[in-house]
């Protein structure tokens, strides 16, 4: 991996959980269902990476613990955590598959996050 995608992923590997503590505080979280792509976050932030050319990729970058996220058929990103846990291991053999999940809605800053989020199918 690039420097860049280490760094990237650096940064979001702390962002995650400062995301989700601050969650916790906002009173109109809501709950949604979002059907999407399965996204490796570093690769797709650092170089638009997603699709099944990138799967594999992107499988192994969200099995070493890198951010995973979603991305709706409308554009809008949505990084992913499970209740108070990563994801990683539920959704790597899903990298660029679309799957639906359901979990709370939080923004803040332009950053989009499914929190408590599960997969439905």
């Amino acid at each position: 991996m690039s420097k860049t995608i280490l760094v990237v992923g650096s940064v979001l590997l702390f962002l995650v959980p400062a995301l989700s503590a601050n969650a916790q505080e906002q009173k109109d979280e809501e709950t949604v269902t979002v059907t999407g792509e399965v996204l490796d976050m570093v690769c797709y932030l650092d170089h638009g990476a997603s699709g099944p050319k990138h799967a594999k990729c992107a499988r192994t970058c969200i099995n070493s613990g890198l951010p995973v996220g979603i991305k709706d058929k409308s554009g809008k990103v949505y990084l992913v955590v499970g209740e108070h846990k990563p994801l990683n291991r539920e959704l790597a053999g899903r990298a660029a598959s679309v799957v639906t999940l359901k979990g709370k809605l939080v923004s803040r800053d332009g950053i989009n996050l499914l929190e408590d989020a599960e997969i439905i199918k």
